[in-house]
């Protein structure tokens, strides 16, 4: 991966409300987008250093200490291009590693990996020119309408850049487009 920076940890929770309230305390952090199912807090110029899923909305039913359920989802890195990052995906599909989940957040476009342990990885690139441009997003009306986003085909959209799409069209979320399922360990979740 380039020059992946880590950016932000994503908790399953089923104490929502007390996690909000804790890292507000600790990290003197706001809440900038939040439904009754997720929520995404900063406490810096980053759109989001922290998301909460509330596993008694998307899986009811799961013992609050259960920590095989309860717990880190996943750690998010930061790539400096979506051309970098998909020219390594390449490299890595190359090498039998390929991602789970491939979807365009609206803010930010990410791939998602898991290790040979499971544990999921988020390498993502912003959408928008600046950091102030993906928390507007995440303040306004889109977002609401659907906030996982839209899959996309990492193969194609290496094609198109390397065809010379400008970065910025390609990254542009088509809101038209059908909202992906959550991915990975909440889907998991969800369908036992």
């Amino acid at each position: 991966m380039p020059t992946p920076k880590p950016v932000h940890v994503v908790y399953r929770t089923c104490r929502f409300a007390e996690m909000l309230d804790w890292y507000a305390q600790v990290f003197g952090s706001e809440v900038v987008y939040q439904n009754p199912a997720l929520a995404f807090i900063t406490h810096d110029d980053e759109h989001h250093r922290f998301a909460f899923a509330d596993l008694n909305v998307i899986a009811p039913g799961v013992d609050p200490e259960d920590r095989g359920r309860v717990g880190v989802d996943h750690v998010a890195y930061d790539c400096p291009s979506m051309r970098e990052l998909l020219e390594a995906y390449d490299d890595l599909k190359a090498r039998g590693i390929a991602p789970y989940w491939c979807v365009n957040h609206g803010m930010s476009a990410s791939l998602y990996y898991a290790d040979p342990d499971g544990n999921q990885l988020e390498f993502s690139v912003d959408c928008f020119a600046s950091k102030a441009e993906c928390t507007a997003y995440f303040k306004g009306d889109a977002i609401g309408e659907n906030p996982v986003g839209v899959e996309f085909d990492p193969d194609e959209w290496l094609e198109k850049l390397r065809g010379g799409m400008a970065e910025a069209k390609l990254l542009k979320i088509d809101r038209k487009a059908p909202a992906s399922p959550i991915r990975g360990k909440l889907m998991e979740m969800t369908d036992g």
